[in-house]
């Protein structure tokens, strides 16, 4: 995917102003419609044009795109680092469809969330509720597996008194309710824009993401684990032990198991209604062969068990 340099298409300098950018805009756009433009890739350009005033006068997304721009070189291979927007406060995004209008770079930045207070044509009434804000944070498997309470940090745009946007820092409390799922919502009820005149204030999203545990790998409510066995309990069967979410658990391995097989553990994953499984992947482990014993016991296994694994591919 190309980055896109918003600056480059409307022409203006980095440190541009409002009007400067809206300047841009407008004398790209009597160039670039459709309408009366004889360009032949008119169109496009004035899709690209669209999109980089989008970008560039919305403060939030500006200041969003210009922290991710800095060090990417323009028309090279790009691709938005995972968790760039983490703990970064968007505006609501656009109605259904209405993303479509624009690139692919854009989609992969903002997805839905184009069209924020800037997009459509009605006037702000004098009493009007402030607008919703989006975020999202990164949460331990643990807290959505017992519930918990954490302080979460988010940054977010505010204008200066010379009317220069900065970023500015925020700490909430959020409860973490149990069982709560990758994907999932939590609403902070008056936690986004503030009212206009005297208007409530908008609500905070908080789009729940997990981050990578060390033993579980999740898929929706389930949980899928490791487990590693040795090549005589997965032949004979063998009762083991094994961690789980809620503590250690003794697990029965059927005679015969091989490597990735799959033991099913009902109700022992991310807690909900019904409550997901804890799926144990079966790892055979061979002994090392770093003693004489060891390579003993090897070459009499070799001895007394004839064993061809490749006898399937006729060699």
């Amino acid at each position: 995917m190309e980055f896109k340099d918003y600056y480059g298409i409307l022409g203006v300098e980095r440190g541009a102003s409002e009007d400067e950018i809206r300047r841009a805009y407008r004398k790209l756009a009597r160039k670039y419609h459709p309408d009366v433009s004889k360009e032949k890739d008119a169109e496009t350009r004035m899709r690209d044009v669209n999109e980089a005033y989008d970008v560039l006068r919305d403060q939030e997304k500006r200041l969003a795109y210009d922290n991710l721009a800095e060090g990417v070189s323009p028309g090279g291979g790009f691709q938005p680092p995972p968790g760039w927007d983490e703990g970064f406060e968007f505006h609501r995004g656009a109605a259904p469809g209405e993303e479509a209008q624009f690139s692919e770079f854009f989609s992969s930045l903002f997805g839905g969330r184009g069209r924020g207070r800037h997009g459509g044509a009605q006037q702000q009434e004098f009493r009007a509720r402030g607008e919703d804000h989006h975020a999202a944070i990164e949460v331990d498997l643990e807290d959505a597996l017992k519930g918990a309470t954490r302080d979460i940090s988010l940054r977010s745009m505010k204008i200066d008194d010379q009317g220069r946007p900065q970023m500015q820092t925020r700490t909430l409390s959020v409860k973490i309710p149990a069982g709560v799922r990758e994907g999932q919502f939590i609403r902070l009820a008056g936690q986004g824009m503030p009212g206009y005149g005297g208007g409530e204030n908008g609500d905070l999203y908080l789009e729940i993401r997990f981050k990578p545990h060390p033993q579980y790998r999740v898929d929706g409510r389930d949980l899928y684990m490791t487990l590693p066995v040795a090549p005589w309990e997965a032949a004979l069967g063998a009762s083991v032990k094994s961690p789980t979410p809620g503590g250690t658990v003794e697990v029965t391995i059927p005679p015969g198991s091989g490597n990735g097989r799959k033991l099913r553990l009902r109700g022992r994953g991310i807690p909900g209604d019904p409550a997901g499984d804890l799926y144990l992947v079966l790892d055979l482990v061979l002994p090392p062969a770093d003693s004489e014993a060891a390579k003993a016991a090897y070459r009499k296994l070799q001895q007394d068990l004839p064993f061809n694994p490749r006898r399937h591919m006729g060699v």
